[in-house]
């Protein structure tokens, strides 16, 4: 998948994944996508509930291959 941005926060724990993720959409235009990795697993509930809460869509979710959960959010 396409994306403009990424932020690594493997290692990270809550809340450091969705404060990055936070601040690098800032920098991003509507329409553009933010790819996040993050090893926390806490980190598949925290960004469907950011996401909600901030109206940015999620368009996909999963594992990469050193099992580290990726996200993809679309600016609103």
């Amino acid at each position: 998948m396409d994306f403009d941005k990424e932020v690594d926060a493997r290692g990270l724990n809550c809340p450091l994944p969705i404060l990055r993720a936070k601040k690098a959409l800032a920098e991003l235009q509507s329409g553009q996508v933010l790819r996040v990795v993050a090893t926390d697993p806490g980190a598949v509930k925290d960004f469907q509930a950011f996401a909600k809460q901030t109206g940015n869509e999620l368009q996909r979710q999963g594992e990469t291959a050193d099992k580290a959960f990726e996200f993809f959010l679309k600016r609103k």
